[in-house]
């Protein structure tokens, strides 16, 4: 096996010991995401993320894609954090849309001509669709998950839906092949300004990929959420609808609260499979992962699939009916009431937002 698995109970913080580098010289390529012109927080997360690997590290960001678009993409990553110090463009048509086919070829691709210790990528639907087929490729075994690293071969992820950190050491060949819970790797707002020269900007040559690397998936339409409200992964604050709501109609006043605090709409497994909303708002351990300065749940009970989710919050408030709810057991602040008598006063009490 070329992981090693060191087991410890959550309230335990990890116990760091050296451990030898995977290679004498620590090189980094991070996938990048991007959408509208801009890299995405997620991404820029997952260079945070590298610096902690060694402190002579070599970062590069891999951008794939086409048009106007993409272009103001990679003018945006030259300048987003300071500790990239080289942008690869894979300027084409094959990469219009991040399917995982094309971007695992040329991943390989890449790292077949510069040979990098370590591939990492934000641990979002990107880069879970990804990493795994470019890891296939390169016959290696990647890590997932990782919160935190303690050196270029020893990570920690959780498992058991968070109830457990698991301590892993990486023994096989390289590259060592990360996603990161970019909740776990925040990146300082001041990080851009800092940056004294840019880092180059290099075009990839795609004439080794032929139209097999396509692949046999096929696009088909790509939905997004409405760009007034705040993205969900990286909100400040963050609402949270639960099966105590009943219905999609109840739904809105979530939404209509959400709207008055400029905060995300989250929502929990029930009500997406109830259809109440998409499943793109979905909070939890088969969802996305939230740690916002202020999480508000409303009728949500606390299934160990949803505090997986976003039990790393800063601040969590939780209303529910049912005082003995398990969501009542991670809340900073809990109030036991009926939801649809809160929520109207909430909305009642709190101003537009300007």
């Amino acid at each position: 096996m070329a992981v090693r698995i060191m087991l410890r109970a959550l309230p335990k913080r990890p116990r760091c010991f050296h451990t030898p580098s995977i290679s004498r010289s620590i090189s980094t390529l991070v996938l990048g995401e991007h959408e509208n012109g801009s890299i995405k927080s997620q991404s820029l997360a997952a260079v945070e993320a590298a610096k902690s690997l060694s402190d002579d590290n070599s970062v590069s960001m891999l951008l794939a894609g086409s048009g106007p678009s993409f272009n103001e993409a990679v003018k945006h990553a030259a300048s987003s954090h300071p500790s990239i110090s080289q942008v690869l463009v894979a300027d084409s048509d094959k990469f219009a849309y991040p399917t995982a086919e094309p971007w695992a070829k040329l991943v390989h691709m890449i790292q077949q001509r510069e040979k990098y210790s370590h591939i990492i990528s934000a641990s979002g639907s990107f880069g879970k669709n990804i990493l795994p087929r470019a890891a296939a490729l390169l016959d290696v075994s990647p890590i997932t998950d990782v919160i935190e690293i303690s050196g270029s071969s020893q990570f920690v992820r959780p498992i058991y839906a968070g109830n457990a950190l698991c301590t892993v050491r990486y023994t096989g060949a390289n590259p060592c092949m990360l996603t990161v819970r970019a909740t776990s790797f925040s990146v300082p707002k001041s990080l851009a300004e800092s940056r004294s020269n840019g880092p180059s900007i290099s075009q990839v040559d795609l004439s080794a990929l032929d139209e097999d690397s396509i692949g046999k998936s096929r696009y088909v339409k790509h939905t997004s959420q409405d760009a007034e409200r705040p993205d969900l992964g990286s909100a400040r604050i963050v609402i949270t609808g639960g099966r105590g709501l009943k219905s999609a109609e109840n739904f809105k006043m979530i939404e209509k609260l959400a709207e008055k605090l400029g905060a995300a709409v989250g929502a929990t497994r029930a009500v997406v499979d109830a259809g109440f909303v998409p499943n793109d708002l979905q909070v939890g351990q088969t969802g996305k992962i939230v740690a916002p300065e202020l999480y508000m749940a409303f009728g949500v009970s606390g299934a160990i699939q949803h505090l997986a989710g976003m039990r790393d919050s800063k601040v969590i408030v939780a209303v529910n009916k049912d005082a003995d709810a398990p969501i009542f057991q991670v809340a900073d602040y809990g109030l036991v009431g009926d939801l649809f008598e809160v929520i109207p006063e909430l909305l009642e009490k709190f101003p537009d937002k300007k």
